[in-house]
């Protein structure tokens, strides 16, 4: 006879709890940022974001710090890798190790209209208009994956340690990207989709890298599709949460509708948490991948 606690394991609140655990959140004072912090913070983490306007962060911090989890806004622009180096040095003066990084800052640039009855017309949209520079691209590049590339490898001594001071447990990198980085099409905003495109391959290089160091630390990326954020809906409200329509995507997404906040958090506690998963892009979108023979 099995006795009364085999199943204890299993139990949701031992698969993902995050007590003792202390998380960063690049862009975590809105969108796709916020929900990955709400979701670390309910499950016990102790969790720090930033981003680059202080008003935005305290309001997380004050609205969402809840139990044993606690959020602690950090302002730093991490394009820059001066600020990430003293990001670095301020965590380290509080922290013994960093358990979870998660890179989610990012911007989605100019977007042009693709859709041409001609090659004179498509250069005309692409090429010729006042939107299309070489500043656009690199703007874009340098926001969306260079700061991937810093913000992991400046905190690999403090997610070693987490992994080293946690049994069990290996410091994890979540990085966002998008399906926009998988699908073949432009979608209006060429220097964007190829940055996460760049961001997907960055994750798995970094991934293999780590490994090949014999670090206990884990690299994986979330693919989001459409989700409410200041990026997709243009705006958010005073509890830092956007808006969109659920009409608007119901012949465009098997799901007919755009994401959740809870099946974002959904998908950053399982790449939080599943010590087997690393080097892989998780792609969340409502099976809009699938319908668009992408």
């Amino acid at each position: 006879m099995v006795c009364n606690n085999a199943n204890a394991p299993f139990a949701a609140d031992k698969l993902w709890s995050l007590k003792g655990r202390v998380a960063l959140v690049t862009g975590g004072g809105s969108g796709i940022g916020l929900m990955a912090t709400q979701a670390l913070v309910a499950n016990g983490a102790k969790v720090y974001i930033t981003g680059r306007t202080k008003e935005k962060l305290d309001a997380v911090a004050q609205q969402y710090s809840e139990g044993t989890g606690s959020i602690i806004p950090l302002q730093c622009d991490v394009s820059v890798k001066s600020q990430i180096a003293n990001l670095v040095k301020e965590i380290s003066s509080r922290e013994e190790c960093l358990c979870i990084l998660i890179n989610n800052a990012g911007i989605s640039g100019n977007t042009f209209q693709t859709e041409a009855g001609s090659a004179a017309e498509m250069k005309e949209n692409l090429f010729e208009s006042e939107k299309a520079t070489f500043e656009d691209w690199t703007d874009v590049y340098r926001v969306n994956v260079p700061q991937i590339y810093f913000m992991t490898t400046a905190f690999l001594p403090l997610l070693q340690k987490s992994s080293e001071r946690h049994p069990g447990w290996s410091g994890t990198v979540i990085n966002i990207s998008s399906i926009s980085g998988l699908v073949k099409t432009a979608q209006h905003h060429f220097s964007y989709n190829a940055s996460k495109a760049a961001a997907v391959h960055l994750t798995r290089m970094l991934a293999s890298e780590i490994a090949s160091n014999k670090l206990k630390i884990r690299v994986n990326s979330v693919a989001p599709g459409v989700f409410p954020s200041e990026m997709t809906a243009g705006e958010s409200g005073e509890n830092q949460k956007s808006h969109l329509d659920k009409e608007k995507y119901e012949g465009k997404v098997p799901a007919a509708r755009p994401g959740k906040d809870e099946d974002m958090a959904q998908s950053v506690l399982f790449c939080a948490a599943n010590q087997y998963l690393n080097g892989q892009t998780i792609v969340v979108d409502g099976g809009y991948s699938i319908a668009a023979g992408e």
